[in-house]
C-alpha cells in the first residue's frame, strides 16, 4: 500500500497493530481523524495514553481500577461472601453485562497450561489464599472458559481450597467447551450463573 505521506504511513502502521486491525481498517480511522479537529484528536490520544500510564489493578481482586481498590470492591453494596473466579477483566464486564450476579471477583491473570509453560506460580493464587484465610468468603464460583486450561485450572484450585469451608461452585455448562465467556450472550451467560452446580457434580458430567 503506497502512502501519500510518511505521517500517514506510521499511523496507519500503529492503528494495523491493534488486533482485528488490518491496513485497510487502520488508514479508514487514520483518515477519520483527519477530518475531526485537532480537539477531538488531542482528546483521543490524551485518552488513550492516560488510560495507559495510570491504570491500575486492584489489590484485592486484581480487576482494573483507577484507584488502589476498584469499584466493585468497594461497593458495600456486593455480597462480600460469594467469590466469581475469572481468567481476566473482560470476563469480568461479560458477568456484570448479564446484572445477574452481585458479588465479588478475582482475576486469575490467566489459566494454568503446562503446554505453554504457565504454572500456578505465574497467576494470582496466592492472593486468593489470603482472601479465603479471613474466612468472610462463604462460596467460590468458578466462572473459567470450558477448554482445557480452563478444566486444568479448576481441578487445581478445588484442591488447593479443599481445606477452607466454602462452598465451590461452577458456572452451568449452557457454555459450550471451547467457548469464551467475552463472547457469550448476555443471556446464556446470566442463566449459566444462577444455574451453577456443585463442583463435584461438574466434574461428574
Amino acid at each position: 500500500m503506497q502512502f501519500p505521506s510518511k505521517l500517514i504511513e506510521d499511523a496507519v502502521n500503529a492503528f494495523a497493530t491493534l488486533p482485528g486491525i488490518g491496513k485497510k481498517t487502520a488508514l479508514r480511522l487514520v483518515m477519520h481523524l483527519l477530518q475531526k479537529d485537532t480537539e477531538n484528536t488531542q482528546y483521543f490520544t490524551d485518552a488513550v495514553l492516560k488510560m495507559r500510564t495510570e491504570i491500575q489493578f486492584c489489590k484485592t481482586c486484581h480487576n482494573v481500577s483507577d484507584e488502589a481498590l476498584c469499584s466493585i470492591c468497594t461497593n458495600t453494596y456486593r455480597d462480600k461472601s460469594v467469590v466469581c473466579i475469572v481468567e481476566n477483566f473482560r470476563d469480568i464486564i461479560a458477568i456484570e453485562n448479564t446484572r445477574h450476579y452481585n458479588g465479588l471477583y478475582h482475576v486469575l491473570a490467566g489459566l494454568i497450561s503446562p503446554m505453554d509453560g504457565i504454572g500456578p506460580d505465574a497467576l494470582n493464587i496466592l492472593s486468593l489464599e489470603e482472601r479465603l484465610k479471613n474466612g468472610e468468603i462463604k462460596e467460590v464460583i468458578m466462572a473459567l472458559n470450558p477448554t482445557i486450561d480452563g478444566d486444568t485450572t479448576i481441578f487445581y484450585l478445588s484442591k488447593l481450597m479443599a481445606p477452607y469451608p466454602v462452598k465451590i461452585t461452577s458456572i452451568a455448562r449452557g457454555i459450550a467447551f471451547g467457548g469464551e465467556l467475552e463472547y457469550v450472550d448476555e443471556i446464556t451467560l446470566a442463566r449459566s450463573i444462577q444455574a451453577r452446580l456443585p463442583y463435584e457434580n461438574y466434574l461428574s458430567k
